[in-house]
């Protein structure tokens, strides 16, 4: 995983509510058994409408996701949060999320960031009226900011250290390799060891 402390740049103005993890990346992409290559079947079926917000031109190069309430609601796919990243995005804004998709996109240093109601739509609203908006979520400062938006975000501090160091589960519990070394060396010869 990659230290995240900022993301900034053009948003893709989503806005729909209740948008499931079978929305984000249907079951028939589930077939890969790497964690790469996702992003191409990121809300596939909808992009077969020439219409949807994502096949516009003047979206491309979004690193901001804005959605609506719940999103990422359904199973606890791992794979929408590795698409939504995989496809280029590094933060999700939204009123709510489902708490399984919300931690799924920790895990990966996919920003998940929740604003009162008011705020995303000032920012959905910003970027309809200008694809050329930057928005801008520094995780230091747990701020989000952009045209008449300057909204702090809450984020406990450990999933907030854990993403600006870039420490997914595995690297985490190597941040303990010392110790964990150090009681399978002071365990009796007798016992299963991994070392």
């Amino acid at each position: 995983m990659e230290p995240v402390q900022r993301v900034s740049g053009k948003a893709l103005p989503l806005g729909w509510d209740d948008v499931d993890t079978d929305q984000i990346v249907p079951s028939d992409a589930l077939k890969r058994i790497e964690r790469t290559g996702f992003g191409r079947f990121l809300f596939s079926q909808w992009r077969e409408d020439p219409e949807f917000v994502m096949n516009k031109q003047e979206h491309e190069g979004a690193v901001v996701l804005i959605a609506g309430h719940n999103f990422g609601s359904g199973s606890s796919r791992e794979h929408a949060p590795w698409a939504i990243q995989d496809y280029g995005f590094g933060a999700v804004i939204a009123p709510s999320f489902a708490d399984i998709f919300k931690n799924n996109c920790a895990k990966i240093g996919l920003l998940a960031i929740e604003l009162p109601e008011e705020a995303v739509q000032r920012l959905l609203d910003a970027v309809r009226e200008d694809p050329e908006t930057v928005i801008t979520v520094e995780l230091t400062e747990r701020t989000v900011t952009g045209p008449d938006v300057r909204e702090t975000f809450e984020m406990d501090d450990f999933t907030r250290q854990r993403l600006m160091e870039g420490l997914d589960d595995i690297s985490l519990t190597l941040t303990h390799e010392d110790e964990l070394e150090a009681y399978e060396r002071s365990r009796p010869g007798y016992l299963p060891t991994v070392l």
